[in-house]
């Protein structure tokens, strides 16, 4: 009797069991990848997608799939610097293989500048670029800008124009605001002033419509932009005062270039300097590559519009003009060539 009721139960605890595993392995393999596309395209972080792959056979096998990782979003892919390694770069390989043009921009980004391997580094942003990816664009335009990765030379000041207008058109507020400047300058394009200023005041608009998105800005400070339009105190647009306009958040791909050689990890060559803007972390590739402040020379970047957005955020208020640069004088976002061939931007 005993042996008949201990059988009983068994058979009812492998019933239970076998309903439950039953339930998941009954769902087809189509249903599970649609579900595992939604997941990775609104992952917060790469541990979001690295724990459904390590939880059981099946989901690792289904979560390696080709359209799931095609539709991974950029914060899937925001590894830290210290955490890189060869399967992280594995895991970015098979994103980009996947067709995943996030993956093309962030492994370009970080061949091109952290591994120096600038041909392949260029041609994975090139990839993302053709597919109308806006940031790679613009990096393109940077390094056309400056000849990065290969001698002052190869500049190509049109190639850069044309990478940074075509950036522009898709929204990219820091591509709009580098083209508003080439044409405020001429640098690169025929001097359009009025026209120049007026794509700087659409960035600024757009930089301005972007912060008021924000919920969280939204909620310290409603009253404070209520009393601006009321017209209770004056308010000039918000993204000329770095202070009241919270800090965007940074690309993966720039916060991972930050920490790279945040960390110690030298850049190659003597006298090679960081782009002094926080939110960009992009090195020269060759020494006296980036523009430096002509008042106070103590800061360089790599862009007139990394230029623009750290002097409103910060240099503003400590630049100071030194002997040597007393004899300069231009406007922010010009340039003017140092004495020894390097470029200098009026800060």
């Amino acid at each position: 009797m005993t042996m008949m009721t201990l059988h009983r139960k068994k058979l009812r605890s492998s019933r239970r069991t076998t309903a439950k595993s039953d339930f998941f392995d009954g769902l087809p393999d189509d249903l599970v990848v649609f579900i595992l596309c939604k997941l990775s395209s609104s992952a917060s972080s790469p541990s979001d997608l690295i724990n459904i792959l390590i939880t059981c056979k099946r989901l690792n096998r289904l979560g390696l799939h080709s359209v799931v990782l095609s539709k991974a979003g950029p914060k899937a892919f925001a590894i830290r610097a210290k955490n890189w390694s060869d399967s992280a770069h594995r895991f970015l390989k098979q994103c980009v293989s996947a067709g995943n043009i996030e993956a093309c921009y962030t492994l370009g980004m970080i061949r091109f500048y952290c591994l120096q391997n600038r041909g392949s580094g260029a041609s994975l942003m090139a990839k993302a670029a053709m597919r109308s990816h806006a940031p790679a664009l613009y990096s393109l335009a940077v390094v056309q800008f400056n000849g990065s990765g290969g001698s002052k030379k190869e500049k190509d000041l049109r190639a850069g124009v044309a990478l940074c207008a075509r950036a522009a058109s898709l929204g990219h507020v820091d591509a709009l605001r580098e083209l508003g400047h080439c044409l405020q300058d001429g640098y690169g394009v025929k001097q359009n002033v009025s026209e120049g200023r007026r794509l700087l005041v659409q960035a600024n608009a757009r930089e301005l419509a972007s912060v008021l998105r924000s919920a969280t800005w939204r909620s310290h400070h409603y009253q404070h932009l209520y009393a601006c339009l009321t017209g209770l105190v004056s308010c000039p647009l918000l993204s000329d005062f770095g202070c009241n306009v919270p800090a965007p958040e940074l690309h993966p791909a720039n916060r991972f270039l930050k920490e790279w050689f945040g960390s110690g990890r030298a850049i190659s060559g003597q006298g090679m300097r960081l782009c002094s803007h926080v939110g960009c972390g992009r090195p020269e590739t060759r020494p006296h590559e980036f523009r430096r402040c002509s008042v106070c020379g103590t800061v360089n970047y790599c862009s007139r519009g990394c230029q623009a957005l750290d002097w409103k955020l910060r240099h503003k208020v400590k630049c100071k003009p030194i002997e040597r640069w007393l004899g300069v004088d231009g406007e922010l976002g010009g340039l003017v060539e140092g004495g020894d061939g390097e470029n200098a931007a009026v800060g």
